[in-house]
């Protein structure tokens, strides 16, 4: 094997110290949480939207506003749509049976309202979970990297200084361990914020839909009828 050959990716490892393998198994981490919620957070995002959209075409055809609600009752849990229909009838079936006197006692469209936001809150919630940690990943790999590269370039000027000659065989190394914790930190952080950027404009729509929905579902229980929704909801 040839010295140049020598060089790798292996005899990095056998190189660096301990604040180097530190600094790589921070990257590593950082890295398999970020891929972990891109995919997680991807496929959860596409089913959400088949669902959503099965849900409302079948919501909007229904040729009742008990239909409706009947549909809404057999959506599953992680339908956001069809829970949101869920909780804004149970409530105004709780003003109308004298359940809930104390929490509608400042009228029932408020008490719809509160019901609505709280319920989209609770979406925004979820749809939000894991986005620090990729802000986080996005934000501190690079400066993750730009330690191990000024670690590693210590090392070399420390190599020089013993050695007394700045020979290429001296210097090599720890120069390509400085790179190499470089394109690792921006390895890391690219794909973490443009997930990041990706993931907030996608819940930003999800949420204003929702929040359009909601309008619609508030129109609804407030006349009772289904003539009562815009041209937007049907």
């Amino acid at each position: 094997m040839t010295p140049v050959e020598s060089l790798g990716f292996a005899h990095f490892l056998s190189q660096t110290d301990a604040v180097g393998r530190a600094v790589l198994a921070l990257l590593l981490v950082l890295s398999v949480a970020s891929w972990y919620l891109i995919l997680t957070k991807s496929v959860r995002g596409w089913l959400a939207r088949r669902r959503a959209a099965a849900f409302l075409k079948r919501f909007w055809d229904a040729e009742s506003l008990a239909q409706a609600m009947q549909l809404a009752a057999q959506g599953g849990a992680d339908d956001a749509f069809a829970a949101l229909a869920r909780e804004a009838h149970a409530a105004a079936d709780s003003v109308q049976d004298g359940r809930a006197r104390l929490a509608a006692a400042g009228g029932t469209t408020e008490y719809l309202v509160r019901v609505l936001r709280n319920r989209i809150n609770q979406e925004t919630a979820r749809v939000e979970h894991g986005l620090a940690m990729l802000a986080s990943a996005g934000s501190v790999s690079p400066y993750v990297g730009l330690f191990g590269t000024v670690w590693a370039i210590y090392h070399a000027l420390v190599s020089i200084g013993l050695s007394g000659q700045g020979t290429l065989d001296k210097v090599a190394g720890p120069v390509g361990e400085a790179l190499i914790m470089t394109a690792l930190g921006l390895a890391v952080a690219i794909p973490a914020v443009l997930a990041y950027n990706f993931f907030t404009r996608r819940n930003r729509v999800w949420l204003a839909e929702l929040d359009a929905f909601a309008h619609d579902l508030l129109n609804l229980l407030s006349t009772g009828s289904m003539s009562a929704v815009p041209v937007r909801g049907r």
